[in-house]
């Protein structure tokens, strides 16, 4: 099932619903649709209905040119699952796993519509403001090469492993949409560079999983200690070997493990 859910600024998300049970709400990172989790989705989707969307700006979202916040995004996120879950499943609460961008869109989604969480899980994702562990300038400026491949790459590599790309050429999903406008990236790194939640995170009652790649660069490894220490009762798993993109090159490692939290949990 497809559809849109109509955020309060009037801008329509898109969203889409897969598979069958609880419902399961996957939110992508940065600058890139739903199509973050298509290597992953039908690990899930035996146990679970999957809802993803496409954060504004992305995939077959409205692209309003004004400013973005994940506190923005987080209420659209709610406008989802009121639409997709509770107005289409009949259910009342879902289960949320949030990775890089969307675990910071998690935690406000947590912390301003604590009535529709049930567990939460926080990958890859960092507390932002003056407490979080910023990436270092070395990565900052391999991304911010003039040689467009060149920094494709080197996005690529802090992703996954040397060994995995070798056999795993590509396209790879994670690395954006390509269809979004340039105003609409930009209002995305903005969104996420300027995210804080540092001092609500006490607040999450929801059980949660905290889930790291323990060699991730491009978001320090160090945040997730710190949201879990931040968060009452949290639990954190690091992925030994991996970069960013855990939840797909090391999916038999992190995948059984949010199902295994989220149905202990229930």
């Amino acid at each position: 099932m497809d559809g849109y859910a109509t955020a309060a600024d009037g801008t329509r998300i898109a969203f889409q619903v897969r598979g069958s049970g609880p419902p399961l709400v996957l939110l992508s990172g940065q600058s890139n649709s739903h199509r973050w989790w298509d290597a992953v989705r039908a690990d899930f989707e035996s146990t679970f209905t999957t809802v993803t969307l496409d954060h504004r700006g992305t995939g077959d979202s409205d692209k309003p040119d004004v400013p973005y916040s994940t506190e923005m995004f987080a209420d659209d996120v709610a406008a989802v699952i009121n639409a997709a879950v509770i107005g289409e499943l009949d259910a009342d609460r879902v289960d949320l796993y949030g990775t890089s961008m969307g675990g910071r869109i998690a935690q406000w989604v947590a912390v301003k519509h604590p009535h529709l969480v049930r567990t939460l899980v926080l990958g890859c994702t960092s507390p932002g403001g003056m407490h979080a562990v910023e990436r270092g300038q070395d990565v900052r400026r391999s991304l911010a090469q003039a040689d467009r491949a060149a920094a494709d790459r080197a996005l690529a590599e802090l992703m996954f492993t040397p060994a995995w790309l070798a056999e795993h050429p590509g396209p790879h999903a994670v690395l954006g949409d390509p269809g979004m406008p340039a105003y609409a990236r930009r209002r995305h790194l903005t969104a996420s560079a300027q995210h804080d939640a540092w001092d609500v995170l006490p607040a999450i009652a929801a059980p949660t999983l905290v889930v790291h790649g323990a060699d991730d660069r491009f978001n320090p490894t160090a945040n997730a200690a710190l949201i879990a220490d931040r968060i009452p009762g949290a639990w954190m798993h690091l992925v030994p070997g991996a970069r960013h993109a855990y939840f797909e090159e090391f999916r038999a490692t992190a995948s059984p493990l949010v199902l295994e939290f989220v149905t202990a949990a229930r």
